[in-house]
């Protein structure tokens, strides 16, 4: 069994698992740990706990001691080293008119180095400022760019609920938040009222967004339950079929042909009457023409 426990440090609230030994820590206890960095300063975050670690995980960084009265000490003179390194940082970057913003100073528990943060748009050639900051400090300079939500997580705040900032206080890790959440929960698409003091979407905006999307796809099915009647509901009534009229017969080979016969008779009678009287070629030339008063008049 091994005595576990979760120290966080001040640039950040992510809990990170030592290993305690025999020590009698509790939560708020300042204590001192041996990090991959170096030495370093780090809070109690919770209670210390027994767990079994299997052979084949990485072994845990120990937790050296708590942290005396010499140690606090040494911990004020580092916190007004960075007050002062933050002042002539910011001196150079406005004298060297770069566009960089800087966020926070770290100095390192056994003077190994200084940690510089900043935010900026795009790359910064920052070669000039840490040969400047190390000449006048005499010590390692590592500048390092974040983003603008970690820069909100190092300096915290109050956020519109009026609580302080989610990323300062309990958050671990940043997780992604589209405006798809917003839309899902009704929300009023205003940048002003669903962006922290970061300029991002809120983090709070992902807290509720399951609950949302399971009520919505619930509703969506109820929906199409009401539009598509069950298989088991009794059909409408049917409609009538329509009475096909039968076909005619085909006439037989023998009736064609008086049918086809008759036709053609039909058709010259047609012909003939539409010429007229006396219009044949021979034969009968019709009745003869009436006498007029012009003539000789028969005798008795």
């Amino acid at each position: 069994m091994h005595n576990i426990v979760g120290v966080r440090y001040r640039h950040g609230c992510k809990v990170y698992n030592f290993e305690a030994a025999d020590l009698s820590l509790s939560v708020g206890d300042k204590v001192i740990v041996d990090s991959e960095q170096g030495l370093g300063v780090a809070e109690v975050a919770s209670d210390v706990r027994q767990e079994e670690r299997p052979l084949s995980d990485k072994p845990l960084k120990p937790v050296l001691r708590k942290a005396n009265d010499e140690d606090l000490r040494k911990i004020a003179r580092n916190e007004g080293r960075e007050s002062e390194a933050f002042r002539v940082c910011q001196q150079k970057i406005l004298e060297r008119e770069m566009l960089m913003k800087l966020v926070r100073v770290e100095w390192a528990f056994d003077n190994s180095k200084a940690t510089f943060y900043f935010t900026a748009d795009g790359r910064v050639d920052f070669r000039d400022l840490v040969k400047d900051l190390a000449h006048r400090f005499k010590i390692r300079i590592e500048m390092r760019q974040i983003g603008v939500r970690d820069e909100a997580k190092m300096i915290g705040g109050f956020g519109p609920c009026g609580r302080p900032l989610c990323c300062s206080s309990f958050l671990k890790d940043f997780e992604p938040v589209s405006i798809k959440m917003a839309k899902k929960q009704d929300l009023v698409l205003n940048p002003a009222k669903i962006s922290g003091v970061c300029g991002r979407l809120m983090c709070c905006l992902g807290y509720e967004y399951s609950f949302y999307d399971e009520v919505k796809k619930d509703a969506r099915k109820a929906k199409d339950a009401r539009e598509r009647p069950d298989a088991g509901a009794a059909p409408e009534e049917a409609r009538p079929a329509r009475k096909e009229q039968p076909r005619p017969a085909a006439p037989k080979p023998g009736e064609q042909k008086a049918s086809d016969k008759s036709k053609r008779k039909r058709s010259a009678w047609r012909k003939h009457k539409k010429k007229g009287p006396g219009d044949g070629e021979g034969g009968d030339s019709g009745p003869a023409p009436a006498p007029t008063g012009d003539g000789p008049k028969p005798t008795a």
